[in-house]
């Protein structure tokens, strides 16, 4: 969001107000999306550990229509909060592709310490990425796609899951159903490639996984406009019974991609909308017009006991709640975020992550912060590329709450204050404010914690 468009915080009491009006606007106008300083797309989340690795496709900011480059990560530990990793992949790893737009949905798993990311490739098939770590960096084994029907295109939105057996499957398609099974290696396919009967209102995206012993195929379903469907089978090779919606077909929706996991007790399907994008333009007052540039929601998924699911009617405004609690006690990384606006970020020289377009009235939240105990407590923010005197203002439960510091920021390096005592849990905002008119671009923030 573009809050230059808001009065300065000089103005404290009218800054109050706009800071606040304009969250109450994204509360009741957009749906929660995960990701708020870059435009995403075809969720791909994996849960290894206690932590959910969140892999997305990319809309460039003046995508029209498909604009896409890289592969994102961002990580959760609590379904709320998520970490950004920028860029761990891109359609530059494929040395031997020629085109630099078309990075389209990919899906990583993990298999005895190995990542693997297997990718589309526009009218060369599916091909493979491995990683010795879920960060990257990805690199191409193979020089060539994995598999690849030439005589279509229809070798898109590759899915994989690696049953109980150890038997892994390679499926994707648009508007057909493929499969084909994975060596161990990962990186090779046994035996020929199975075109599956057409499910009922299978449009692309597919997603496989196995619940309580029955195996699942939720799917983008038939475009316009698009919603999630899924079908059930007693064998992961099929033969696939449709079973009806996750999320009915909706006019919001002119596109889909789910992702599903179970994680800490709880499911969650992953998906896309363009609330984002429409919530931007009516904010500054432009009328709604489709672009590709989309962005990712969760929310909490319900089975019922023969193992269907209950359908979602859309993503919710208030997002999924929170699992467990936030930690402000360690080193966290400025890029991680629940809620966010104005801001964006960047990978420098050294691949870390910096927060940046950080302009007067920005602001960011963190859900669920748990402060130990009613002590004072010092707040310390790494910060680079100071171009004007600025402050960080650190606030409970709201833009206009209760201010428990301040933090000068006048040079490069680390900054300090400190902060009023202050238990238990809250939602943490930091709100970015300028010390003169100046309209550019404050300075650049790596990571910040608060010491007891």
């Amino acid at each position: 969001m573009n809050t230059r468009f808001l009065p300065l915080c000089l103005a404290r009491q009218r800054m109050a107000f706009s800071l606040f009006a304009f969250f109450t606007f994204l509360t009741v106008s957009a749906q929660r999306p995960i990701v708020w300083t870059k435009y995403t797309a075809d969720p791909a989340p994996y849960v290894h550990g206690d932590t959910v690795y969140l892999y997305t496709t990319h809309d460039e900011d003046d995508a029209e229509g498909f604009k896409m480059f890289d592969w994102l990560l961002y990580t959760s530990t609590d379904m709320v909060n998520w970490t950004d990793h920028g860029a761990v992949a891109s359609l530059a790893d494929f040395k031997w592709y020629r085109n630099n737009n078309g990075a389209w949905a990919e899906q990583v798993i993990e298999r005895s310490g190995k990542w693997y990311m297997y990718c589309p490739i526009h009218g060369n098939g599916i091909s493979v990425l491995v990683a010795d770590s879920p960060y990257g960096p990805f690199k191409d084994p193979l020089g060539k796609p994995l598999v690849w029907q030439r005589e279509h295109w229809y070798d898109i939105d590759p899915t994989v899951w690696i049953d109980d057996d150890n038997q892994a499957y390679l499926y994707w398609g648009n508007p057909n159903l493929y499969s084909i099974k994975l060596n161990p290696d990962m990186i090779s396919t046994s035996g020929s490639i199975v075109q599956h009967p057409k499910i009922q209102d299978y449009q692309e995206g597919p997603w496989l996984y196995k619940r309580d012993g029955r195996y699942y195929m939720a799917f983008a379903s038939t475009c316009c406009p698009e919603g999630i469907g899924y079908a059930m089978s007693d064998k992961i090779t099929g033969p696939w019974q449709y079973k009806g919606d996750v999320m009915p077909h909706t006019q919001l929706s002119r596109g889909n991609h789910p992702g599903i996991i179970s994680y800490k007790g709880k499911d969650y399907v992953f998906g896309l909308n363009y609330d984002l994008w429409a919530a931007r333009l009516k904010y500054v007052g432009t009328p709604y017009r489709h672009a590709e540039r989309r962005s990712v929601s969760c929310q909490e998924l319900n089975y019922r006991s023969d193992g269907t699911i209950e359908p979602v009617p859309y993503w919710s405004k208030d997002g999924v709640e929170q699992v467990g609690t936030f930690n402000p006690y360690q080193r966290v990384q400025a890029e991680t975020m629940a809620y966010a606006w104005g801001l964006k970020t960047r990978k420098d020289n050294q691949g870390n992550i910096l927060l940046t377009h950080i302009h007067n009235n920005d602001c960011l939240m963190l859900k669920g912060v748990l402060f130990q105990k009613a002590s004072a407590g010092t707040f310390i923010a790494d910060v680079k590329n100071v171009q004007t005197p600025a402050t960080i203002e650190l606030r409970l439960d709201s833009p206009e709450g209760q201010l428990i510091g301040t933090v000068k920021i006048q040079n490069d390096g680390t900054a300090k204050a400190t902060l009023k005592p202050v238990a238990g849990k809250h939602d943490l905002w930091f709100r970015f404010c300028a010390d003169s008119k100046s309209a550019s671009s404050l300075f650049e923030f790596d990571w910040w914690q608060i010491q007891k």
